[in-house]
């Protein structure tokens, strides 16, 4: 798999979406964003552990 974000960018378009009131929801980020889905699973064990980095204090 060729990588055109970094975890860095995966989270910050994963906030994004959800301040654009955007479903995080697995299935229709998978179909709406293909690309995001795929970066976020190769950085994250899962889309749940992707998600829940936007919500880390690390992550303002």
């Amino acid at each position: 798999m060729k990588l055109e974000m970094s975890a860095e960018e995966v989270v910050t378009q994963i906030k994004q979406l959800g301040e654009q009131g955007e479903s995080l929801n697995k299935k229709k980020v998978k179909q709406s964003n293909p690309v995001l889905m795929q970066h976020a699973l190769y950085y994250f064990p899962t889309w749940e552990h992707a998600v829940r980095e936007i919500e880390s204090p690390l992550n303002p």
